[in-house]
């Protein structure tokens, strides 16, 4: 049975990646051919598959992992309000959008530039770092309750959807909303480091409501989000 909570976080994180990942892989296809800037994805691809199988081999031996909890919570915060800045500046207007178009074209530029094997690197290296992010969320959020398998399947079924799209449209996925899912998965995922930061710390004492903690942290950081934006249109307004 899939744990929700952590699907939907992963689903969404490791979907903002894959669409940067298509779009690199794309730009690539355009020089070299689908199919090896196709097989250049998969070894990327079967690399962090290797990865995530053995990490979660480690997490499945049931040994304890307090202090695993802490560092991971750590890199979930850092994670986390990483993203949740990024969003809240886009949104504020104190930075540019990411433009997938704009991403697109600075990749075929790169790739005019070099040969096969170098273009083949660059969709091979776009996926595979693109991919470690969801990698390291996955297996942080796999931690949370042995959930492993709903962390996974969150990244592979945004694996699928992304890649459908973008066969489908042939183009890159300009118009899927990164800077709104970015900003719900800062929100989401700095609730999850806190929570673990805070348990490790406090022994499992810290949390009376246990996993619906989690709820109220990701509201509470969404709705601080939301309030930052709109204190920085309205200084900037005011200093335009």
């Amino acid at each position: 049975m899939l744990d929700w909570t952590v699907f939907i976080p992963a689903f969404l994180t490791a979907a903002v990646e894959w669409v940067e990942a298509f779009t690199i892989v794309l730009a690539v296809s355009l020089t070299i051919g689908w199919r090896a800037a196709a097989g250049a994805a998969l070894a990327a691809l079967a690399a962090l598959a290797a990865m995530t199988v053995a990490t979660g081999g480690v997490l499945g031996l049931g040994v304890d992992v307090r202090w695993l909890q802490l560092v991971v919570g750590v890199f979930l915060l850092l994670f986390g309000v990483r993203w949740l800045a990024k969003a809240v500046a886009r949104g504020a207007g104190l930075k540019a959008l990411h433009d997938e178009g704009e991403e697109f074209a600075a990749t075929r530029a790169e790739v005019a530039r070099g040969d096969w094997m170098a273009s083949w690197l660059i969709a091979f290296k776009g996926v595979l770092l693109e991919g470690l992010e969801v990698w390291l969320v996955v297996a942080a959020l796999g931690l949370h309750a042995h959930a492993w398998t709903s962390s996974a399947a969150g990244a592979l079924a945004a694996l699928f959807v992304v890649v459908a799209a973008g066969l489908a449209a042939r183009a890159p996925l300009r118009r899927v909303p990164q800077n709104a899912i970015k900003f719900a998965v800062g929100a989401m995922i700095t609730a999850f480091g806190t929570f673990w930061t805070l348990e490790a710390v406090g022994g499992g004492a810290a949390w009376p409501w246990g996993d619906w903690s989690l709820i109220g942290l990701a509201a509470f950081y969404a709705a601080g989000g939301f309030a930052l934006i709109e204190v920085l249109r309205t200084t900037r307004r005011q200093t335009q």
